[in-house]
């Protein structure tokens, strides 16, 4: 069984509409380890909305925080301690999708970010979307992630901007899975066309 990790090279770059259409196309588990505010509406709960298939098991959250922030300031609000030990990967015999926080580095505690739960044998998925500085974002994530030994891929989200894809493409070397285009809306026939589309290439 595959394991993908969704990250971002920030926050609000698509890393949840790309974590359903990663789990349509695979039919795979569900797994959002920290949630941080929204907790009525959370990941978990948009992913459910929008996928289709049956067989998908939405595992619940190691950590579920009541506040927006940074895991590690959120969690101190609450007035409790993120600890890496109980970041416990749910036991599946299925494909398993696992939607990070925010981006790659982003703290838990004051020694641990989320990089501390990734495992070797995950795929990882960047999502990348244009705007000032998601270069320098982009190559500074994949290329972290692949000096660690990670398999890593990217996929684009958001309006086509060929000169900062083309750079990021041609700097990193990593296979670009496809895109996530602009789209007016994202319901369950949305995210099955595009789940259709890169279903071969995960």
């Amino acid at each position: 069984m595959k394991k993908y990790f969704i990250t971002g090279i920030s926050t609000e770059v698509g890393k949840t509409i790309a974590s359903a259409i990663i789990t349509e196309a695979l039919e795979a588990d569900y797994w959002k380890p920290i949630q941080s505010g929204d907790l009525a509406y959370s990941d978990t709960h948009k992913v459910e909305k929008l996928i289709s298939n049956q067989k998908t098991i939405f595992h619940p959250n190691a950590y579920g925080l009541q506040t927006p922030m940074s895991p590690h300031a959120s969690a101190e609000i609450d007035g409790i301690r993120i600890e890496i030990d109980n970041i416990k990967e749910p036991s599946t015999k299925n494909n398993l999708v696992i939607e990070g926080a925010g981006g790659l580095l982003v703290p838990l505690n004051d020694k641990n970010t989320l990089l501390d739960i990734l495992k070797p044998d995950y795929k990882i998925i960047v999502v990348s979307r244009h705007y000032l500085g998601s270069i320098n974002h982009t190559l500074l994530t994949v290329n972290y992630l692949k000096e660690r030994g990670f398999d890593v891929v990217i996929l684009f989200s958001g309006n086509e901007h060929p000169t900062t894809e083309d750079i990021i493409k041609k700097m990193t070397n990593a296979p670009v899975i496809g895109r996530i285009d602009e789209e007016p809306y994202f319901d369950k026939n949305v995210i099955k066309e595009y789940a259709n589309l890169f279903k071969d290439k995960l």
